[in-house]
């Protein structure tokens, strides 16, 4: 065996760390407080546990959160639906309130990963983790959800669009963690899509589009959201675009305009997944794909 080989493998364990296990928030935040910089807090470990085997991540200190019953609920309100940031994505799946109140998660979370992932991986992880292609900062870029976040002594409330500041980079403070993510409820008629390119069943998107449509009594656009994952290093919301297509009949011609317009409105680079002509080439097919279902699925053409 080559010593390259070997070193890879004795990489293939995590340095040496202290194991905490809080029962409550507070104990939870109490521990990140007390060991500062050298403790990482441990949700679903879909992130976190590969980079501690490679020793990308080497915390002192583990605190592991499954104990913290409180961060995981799910809960109906008059305009939005809250997600406890401890709920794993295949709960968000299966959840029967979520297919009848907000659609669009469930179906989005079956997209992720594999069964495995699901069970174990949780909104919160993914969120604060902020991978662009993922699926949850995508929505909530979209749907301007707002996510809140605990600290010793208070809590605050960030917009998805100032919670996300670029790629695995988010506007947590240390020893700060999420709480939960509030997503606004879609209105009766409104339509949604999502669509998303990656090159295996699993994989992180190269490329994802995210839309909802609400149409007014004419069947003319009454509002029109878009954004695109995978792009930059946060996933990119196309207000401008998207506004300036109120009062138009949607269908066939102007879904082509508008992927035309979201692929020369981003200005994506390129890396070993995909060049930055193929994003933009994915951008338009997914954008058009994402706005037909999101047609399709508006009350007036149900």
């Amino acid at each position: 065996m080559r010593w390259g080989e070997h070193a890879y493998l004795l990489a293939m364990k995590p340095a040496p760390f202290t194991y905490h296990a809080p029962a409550s928030l507070d104990e939870a935040l109490g521990l990140l407080a007390a060991h500062g910089e050298e403790a990482r807090p441990l949700a679903g470990g879909q992130s976190l546990v590969p980079m501690m085997n490679m020793r990308i991540a080497r915390p002192e200190h583990l605190v592991d959160l499954n104990g913290v019953a409180e961060l995981s609920f799910l809960r109906e309100e008059a305009d939005a639906v809250v997600v406890g940031a401890l709920v794993r994505h295949a709960e968000i799946e299966r959840s029967a309130l979520l297919r009848r109140v907000a659609a669009l998660l469930p179906c989005v979370a079956e997209t992720i990963g594999h069964y495995a992932i699901r069970t174990r991986g949780t909104i919160g992880g993914s969120l604060a983790l902020a991978d662009p292609a993922a699926q949850w900062p995508l929505l909530a870029m979209l749907l301007d959800a707002q996510l809140t976040s605990a600290r010793p002594g208070g809590t605050r409330t960030l917009a998805a669009r100032d919670f996300f500041i670029d790629i695995f980079t988010t506007a947590l403070e240390p020893g700060e963690l999420l709480v939960s993510a509030s997503f606004p409820r879609l209105a009766p008629d409104e339509g949604w899509g999502y669509r998303r390119f990656a090159r295996r069943h699993g994989d992180f998107a190269i490329v994802a589009a995210a839309a909802t449509l609400a149409l007014d009594g004419a069947g003319r656009i009454e509002r029109l959201r878009l954004a695109l994952g995978g792009v930059g290093g946060t996933p990119v919301v196309l207000d401008a675009l998207a506004s300036a297509q109120q009062g138009r009949l949607p269908g066939p011609d102007i879904w082509e305009e508008v992927a035309g317009s979201a692929a020369r409105a981003i200005d994506p680079s390129g890396d070993i997944h995909a060049s930055a002509a193929l994003r933009r080439e994915l951008a338009a097919v997914l954008t058009r794909s994402a706005l037909g279902d999101a047609l399709a699925r508006t009350g007036a053409h149900r």
